[in-house]
């Protein structure tokens, strides 16, 4: 944390690392108009703040309400049209992360909880106690992967490998898969996908 005046100060929604604090469980969903309230259950739930930002599986999300042991974050017609969001169900797991305060160690990459599209996961491997998982998305011009470069997965910052024009593996090491969603993905399985924030300003000048 860096102080500023005397006072401690945050990020205020929109940067995160991919780093994942914790797993949250879904229990309960409620339909209002377009929009979704996701009932959540956490280890963090109970610490959490009106109006304070979480990643929710890669998307940025607004506390409305903390209940004991839960939180209440609500997403749009437009989130649910651009994400997986839409897709959960009571009981599913769901990767959290508060956003990052300013001084903190950068230990993922820049996050902003954007999500720019999603894809599918069309491979699973398991190679010795790792596993490379393959992902598949509509090509866009502005959406690049590149080899080494970052991708953020459902929140979690990783490694591209074996980069394409619109597929990309990563390889998840045993601790990411026990302490993320990616123990349940199966082929087929939809998940949110944000680029490196610094390869779509890239992209863009470079299609200008």
């Amino acid at each position: 944390m860096l102080p500023l005046h005397g006072k401690t100060t945050y990020f205020k929604g929109h940067v995160f690392t991919g780093i994942i604090e914790t797993l949250g469980l879904v229990t309960k969903l409620e339909k209002e108009g377009q929009n979704l309230h996701l009932h959540i259950r956490s280890d963090i739930s109970s610490s959490l703040k009106i109006d304070q930002s979480l990643s929710h599986n890669g998307v940025c999300l607004t506390v409305i309400a903390v209940e004991g042991a839960n939180h209440v974050v609500t997403a749009i017609q437009e989130t649910l049209l651009k994400s997986a969001l839409g897709e959960l169900q009571e009981g599913d797991q769901v990767n959290l992360e508060r956003a990052m305060k300013i001084g903190d160690r950068l230990d993922g990459h820049l996050v902003q909880g954007h999500v720019d599209t999603t894809a599918r996961c069309t491979a699973i491997e398991e190679q010795d106690g790792s596993w490379f998982f393959s992902f598949q998305y509509e090509p866009l011009p502005e959406l690049l992967t590149v080899e080494k470069g970052s991708i953020t997965i459902d929140g979690v910052s990783l490694t591209v490998v074996n980069s394409g024009r619109n597929s990309f593996d990563v390889a998840i090491i045993p601790y990411t898969y026990q302490h993320t969603r990616f123990n349940s993905y199966d082929i087929g399985h939809r998940v949110n996908l944000e680029f490196d924030v610094i390869g779509k300003y890239v992209a863009k000048f470079l299609e200008r």
